[in-house]
């Protein structure tokens, strides 16, 4: 009876992830602010003001991320620094993998949709993005 539960609860766990498809990728296109991190002791930082935002732009699975600073009139601050990113899909799986002239990396895309991103890095933290709301003051 145990190991039956014990089945259940793993099984649930793995098909909790969402399987990424080519078509999934141009979901990443756009504006992304955290939402809350998940540590791998199950902690919980949330963000409810971010000075700074992701912007992908990804075509043929190849492209960039930018952070960019909103601004009160509802533009984005932004320069010339970007992130090169490559996203692999393999087995329903999806990693988008980042380089710059310091760095490499790559992180897990967990769930993709047009109002959600989940990614886990290689440090087992999982960033929880929502789609920014739009404001302004004029």
């Amino acid at each position: 009876m145990k190991r039956i539960f014990l089945f259940i609860v793993l099984f649930g766990i793995v098909s909790c992830k969402q399987n990424i498809t080519e078509s999934d990728v141009s979901n990443l296109n756009g504006y992304w602010e955290i939402e809350e991190v998940i540590l791998p002791d199950g902690d919980k930082k949330e963000y409810k003001v971010n000075e700074t935002i992701d912007y992908f732009k990804i075509e043929n699975n190849k492209g960039f991320r930018k952070k960019v600073m909103p601004q009160l009139n509802g533009t984005y601050l932004t320069n010339d620094i970007k992130e090169d990113v490559f996203v692999e899909i393999k087995d329903g799986n999806a990693n988008i993998q980042y380089k710059t002239n310091y760095a490499s990396w790559k992180e897990e895309i967990l769930e993709l949709t047009n109002e959600k991103l989940v990614i886990k890095n290689q440090q087992e933290l999982e960033y929880h993005y929502r789609r920014p709301a739009k404001f302004s003051v004029k």
